[in-house]
């Protein structure tokens, strides 16, 4: 699996690059507009937003795909600012991959949900690259897909999020969703109440609400995580053998990069803080102390010039 640091911070991009394990780097406006803020706070030097992509997508190389994101939530519009993101940037290194959001409808009405699709197909049939995101189910990746995306990002965290809040679970967004223990009291509480359902036919059962309700606890339309979610997709491209390759994206913790790989994703793209958490074992700790301390005088003397 591919990993790509999910991150503008140009310290976090070198340093990550350094320790030879990134395959690319997608931003987002947000955490561009933060990283050129902080320069500008701690009066590093004097940067521009246009110059500090510019540098990211040098400090990545010509190996490494670079994503920038679009703002706009009509297609034509789309279709102008990832031409000319495309235009401005990718000579540098020839890395950059466009973002566009799978749907950009919004309650405020306006904007129709297949937009972003239109953006995809455009630019895809021009040969840009696009990274498709806000991925929330099988269906849109299947979709995004089909428009010719080069990648398909679903957010897993997100869905996590999502789902244990319909549950009413306190978490931070850190925290790890055990989906095996929801699973494991979802069952529980389906065969507690089927086997005090006595002889009940079985139309009446499929048809008892408490059922459908206990069945679908802890689930969005079926899918029970985001690691869940990214397995689905993955499973439906490898069917029809898709190219399009599945970006596992809103990475919370090191557990949940570990179930992705273990899903078949082919990339992830992790935060800076969740790469640290990922090399981080107290029993590397302890085993590298006693290592120390064990090394006997005479194998140290083979060390010394």
């Amino acid at each position: 699996m591919k990993i790509f640091i999910d991150t503008a911070n140009l310290d976090e991009i070198r340093k990550a690059l350094s320790w030879g394990i990134v395959d690319g780097v997608t931003t987002n406006p947000s955490l561009i507009k933060r990283a050129v803020d902080q320069l500008k706070k701690l009066k590093v030097r004097k940067i521009d937003i246009e110059s500090y992509i510019k540098e990211i997508c040098l400090a990545a190389g010509k190996e490494r795909p670079v994503s920038l994101e679009v703002i706009s939530l009509r297609a034509q519009e789309m279709i102008e600012e990832a031409e000319l993101l495309y235009r401005k940037f990718n000579p540098l290194a020839g890395n950059v991959v466009i973002k566009i959001p799978i749907n950009t409808y919004t309650r405020m009405g306006g904007v129709s949900h297949y937009e972003g699709l239109k953006a995809i197909t455009h630019l895809s049939r021009e040969e840009i690259p696009v990274n498709t995101t806000l991925i929330m189910s099988p269906e849109q990746a299947l979709l995004a897909a089909k428009a010719g995306a080069r990648y398909a990002s679903p957010f897993a965290g997100r869905v996590d999020d999502y789902i244990r809040k319909k549950l009413g679970i306190q978490f931070r967004k850190q925290d790890y969703f055990d989906f095996d223990l929801m699973q494991k009291i979802t069952k529980d509480k389906l065969t507690r109440f089927m086997d005090s359902s006595g002889e009940r036919d079985a139309a009446s059962l499929y048809l008892d609400e408490n059922i459908k309700e206990w069945k679908d606890l802890g689930k969005d339309n079926g899918i029970s995580s985001g690691v869940h979610l990214v397995e689905e997709i993955v499973n439906i491209y490898q069917n029809y053998r898709i190219k399009t390759e599945v970006i596992a994206a809103s990475m919370r913790n090191g557990r949940q990069v570990r179930e992705v790989a273990l899903a078949g994703a082919h990339i992830a793209t992790i935060p800076f803080n969740v790469m640290e958490e990922m090399i981080q074992h107290p029993k590397t700790v302890e085993g590298i102390e006693t290592f120390s301390q064990d090394v006997v005088p005479e194998y140290r003397d083979l060390f010394e010039e």
